[in-house]
């Protein structure tokens, strides 16, 4: 499936001059409210909520090729953004259905392609859970799913980002070793299923390939890969498509996370940059609900703008711009 002239305009709307995405993530919702209940010891309010996101938006999309919002609280944010941001905005209810087998995913109800367009979008972003080895029957709902998504992106000359999220059915712990093991089969493996151009993804927001904590010379107990392993495995992720691929931070540090987009780019990767969320932000959840407003604003302007400048020098040092 080529893509058209108007997403290809799109495109380029979030990636930087260099034609690389360094795209800041704040569409959590239950995350979030989580985050800001921890530290207030009470309920998060929606205020709260969208307050956090629009100073989030205003304060480091200067630093951002584009921002990655929900419509649920982030459209206020949207408007705060910084000119030269693009903005992609999500399409999928947060979390799932733990009550269901198979994570199955779900969409904002009151939403569509269309819809998030007219709301100034530049990307539809959809996140799936996905576990290639799971049933038969759930895979098959899984894919018709993100069949219609891409039609109707298609449909609206949106360009559709597909956020991939592994896991195992049988396994609880995503950051155990049991888990680490079977990771690269997992994502490498989804990653080809939508390449397929049935799909009508333009840009997939994937995961590494390996848990970095349990690989050599980054572990701090049990080593799962030698880096030899790991490198082979980032070798095969960017052989395992055609379509642009974005690394998204898993929450994980932000010098965990530019560690290992160094070591991805020394293993072969091609990837086309981040969309990058806690690892930038998280931190200024404390100062905003302990100090307030200003104080949040001042943790964004010096230890989050160092966050994703530091981020932005690594992109530059690693990253593949986008090509079609």
């Amino acid at each position: 499936m080529k893509t058209s002239q108007e997403k290809k305009q799109y495109i380029k709307q979030l990636c930087n001059d260099e034609g690389i995405i360094g795209a800041l993530a704040i569409d959590q919702r239950g995350a979030l409210k989580k985050m800001i209940t921890k530290f207030k010891g009470s309920e998060a309010e929606e205020a709260e909520i969208v307050e956090f996101k629009e100073i989030v938006s205003s304060q480091l999309t200067k630093y951002a090729s584009a921002i990655l919002l929900d419509p649920e609280y982030g459209l206020p944010a949207a408007k705060v953004r910084a000119e030269n941001a693009g903005l992609l905005l999500a399409y999928e209810k947060t979390g799932y259905d733990a009550s269901t087998p198979g994570r199955l995913p779900d969409l904002l109800s009151v939403w569509s392609v269309k819809r998030l367009k007219e709301a100034g979008a530049d990307a539809c972003k959809f996140l799936l859970y996905y576990d290639v080895d799971e049933a038969t029957e759930i895979n098959n709902q899984k894919q018709a799913f993100i069949e219609r998504i891409g039609s109707e992106c298609q449909a609206e000359n949106l360009p559709f980002f597909l956020e991939l999220v592994s896991y195992d059915a049988k396994i609880a712990d995503a950051t155990s070793k049991e888990y680490a093991i079977k990771k690269p089969h997992k994502v490498n493996e989804m990653m080809k299923e939508f390449s397929n151009p049935r799909y009508g993804v333009d840009v997939l927001k994937v995961e590494v390939p390996v848990n970095m904590n349990y690989v050599e010379g980054y572990a701090t107990g049990e080593v799962v890969h030698t880096q030899a392993e790991a490198a082979n495995f980032f070798k095969e992720q960017a052989e395992a498509t055609k379509l642009p691929f974005i690394f998204l931070s898993a929450g994980v540090k932000a010098e965990l996370f530019q560690e290992t987009l160094r070591f991805a780019k020394n293993s072969g990767s091609t990837f086309n940059g981040v969309l990058c969320g806690r690892a930038t932000w998280a931190n200024g959840v404390e100062s905003y609900i302990v100090d307030g407003k200003d104080a949040a604003i001042e943790w964004m302007n010096t230890q989050g703008r160092k966050n994703i400048e530091e981020l932005n020098a690594v992109l530059q040092e690693t990253a593949t711009p986008v090509q079609y």
